[in-house]
């Protein structure tokens, strides 16, 4: 796994422990996006886990579709 990717990963960590607990439950999606996201810097190259990331996160608005979502 790349550097980059695991930057990615830190600042996602980062995001689920100090921001995500003041903002709620709010994503529509299983997994939450944050954990959505996580998975493809995991699995994936950088470009395309942001790529996957981005497209999730616009997905997940009120007027989205919602339910389980698994990383590709």
């Amino acid at each position: 796994m790349k550097i980059i990717n695991y930057l990615f990963i830190y600042l996602i960590k980062v995001y689920k422990l100090l921001i995500s607990p003041m903002v709620g439950q709010n994503c529509r999606y299983y997994p939450s996006c944050s954990s959505y996201c996580l998975k493809c810097f995991q699995k994936h190259t950088t470009f395309y886990a942001l790529f996957l990331s981005v497209k999730r996160i616009i997905k997940c608005n009120p007027w989205g579709g919602s339910g389980h979502d698994p990383v590709p």
